[in-house]
């Protein structure tokens, strides 16, 4: 976890300077960031399915190997289509470690007190690593954005050896397969959603390529459905989607992931390639989200034990819009710091640290041991895949903005628009659900 959340931190700040170095526009930039969201969205249900088949320890190990292998490479490579292919593949390998590592943890604590309060824990890594990773990224992005790929390297092969060491031999399960045309057309719909959404501003919306891909796209998503209703082992057992506090969770992370994701990548080249910031000057001014979510973290177990999630993550949706709103309300067209910039990140912080615990609670709670893999699997794949839609969406617009010539900030406004609509969508959502809720637990 600490790992994950490190290396897209890192990357994130150096995107300008990679950028710079190897002759990248704003559109092929979002592809380092989507290419590891989608390799990391689009297996991910296929690695936790993989992990409950094979045994946990084993693919966790195999995955994170890869990992080391491709940040190595990532590092070395001088093309911009070598380098988001490596992001793709390190995205593909985290695909595997990350509902494995949650499955991990989700069976070995049982549900309630102990398992909120290892899932805290969890976030803490998460929220370290992420500050950790702007900290550092700042720091080695002045010497070479390759750093912040190399950097990773060590770190992974600690982790590989300690998990060598501490996690638990388990045994494959006894019975089940794997749903290959599941994953292919899952992650082939996915691609293709996302190309098309980017590439449509160049094109044109109308543009009959534009919608022939849209069509594909429609087209491959659908055949996942149809093939999860037969195959004898789905992918997805399209029955847990009728739990419906398993789908308000996936809900949840679309709108907590897709929104500060894409704020944070709009952050990234408005404070550098705008206001001309140093990577160490941006990433510290981002830091106060991420020392929020690590230093706050460990109380979230608690309130969950005593307020419940539901709670909780409407809560973590009200901040995350007061955050975005306050920005767009006090940004002007030169954001102030101390006035709009850090109140913004205080509230994003706070957002992450209540939702995420929550949600992945909320998503694993009442599942049978031998679908962890699965939700953990699909709740991360709803916040990846919601990441790398939005983010797209985003980058669209900005790339928009910035070829008829706007004022600077002005070029992003609607791009916080956009988040900001998303986290009010995830807040109006929840609030239905708790009502419901009530209503359906109300004496007569």
């Amino acid at each position: 976890m600490f790992l994950d959340a490190l290396d897209v931190s890192m990357v994130g700040v150096a995107l300008p300077s990679i950028g710079a170095e190897l002759g990248l526009t704003t559109t092929s930039l979002q592809w380092i960031v989507n290419g590891y969201v989608l390799g990391y969205g689009g297996l991910l249900l296929l690695g936790g399915r993989t992990a409950d088949l094979l045994g946990r320890r084993r693919v966790f190990l195999a995955a994170l190997a890869v990992f080391a292998l491709a940040s190595l490479v990532g590092g070395l490579v001088d093309n911009g289509v070598l380098l988001i292919v490596t992001r793709f593949v390190k995205g593909l390998a985290a695909a595997f470690t990350a509902p494995t590592a949650l499955s991990i943890l989700t069976t070995t604590f049982h549900e309630g007190p102990a398992r909120n309060r290892a899932l805290s824990v969890f976030s803490v890594f998460g929220a370290s690593g992420y500050s950790s990773g702007l900290i550092l990224g700042g720091l080695l992005t002045g010497f070479g954005w390759r750093w912040t790929f190399l950097t990773p390297v060590p770190i992974a092969l600690i982790a590989l050896v300690a998990g060598a060491a501490l996690i638990p031999r388990d045994k494959p399960a006894a019975s089940g397969g794997h749903d290959l045309v599941g994953a292919v057309t899952l992650s082939g719909g996915m691609l293709l959603a996302v190309y098309t959404v980017v590439s449509a501003p160049d094109r044109g919306w109308l543009d009959p390529v534009t919608l022939g891909f849209a069509a594909a796209a429609v087209a491959l998503l659908v055949a996942f459905f149809v093939t999860e209703s037969r195959v004898r082992h789905p992918l997805v057992r399209l029955g847990i989607l009728r739990i419906g506090a398993v789908v308000q969770a996936n809900l949840s992370i679309v709108a907590l992931f897709g929104s500060y994701l894409s704020f944070q990548f709009m952050m990234t080249l408005y404070l550098q390639d705008v206001l001309g910031w140093s990577p160490l000057k941006m990433a510290m001014a981002l830091l106060p989200a991420g020392l929020f979510v690590a230093f706050g973290s460990p109380f979230v177990g608690r309130l969950i034990d005593r307020y419940g999630t539901a709670r909780l993550i409407i809560t973590s949706m009200a901040s995350l819009t007061l955050g975005y709103g306050w920005f767009l309300a006090t940004a002007g067209n030169a954001p102030h710091y101390v006035l709009t910039i850090l109140p913004t990140m205080l509230l994003l912080g706070g957002g992450f640290a209540f939702g995420f615990s929550s949600i992945m609670a909320q998503a694993t709670d009442g599942i049978d041991d031998s679908e962890q893999g699965l939700a953990s699997g699909l709740v991360n794949t709803s916040g990846q895949v919601g990441a790398a839609l939005v983010l797209a969406v985003v980058t669209a617009l900005v790339a928009t903005g910035t070829t008829t010539g706007g004022d600077g900030f002005s070029d992003f406004t609607p791009g916080v628009n956009l988040v900001s609509a998303v986290a009010v969508t995830g807040l109006i959502l929840n609030l239905l659900a708790l009502r419901r809720r009530s209503r359906h637990h109300k004496p007569a």
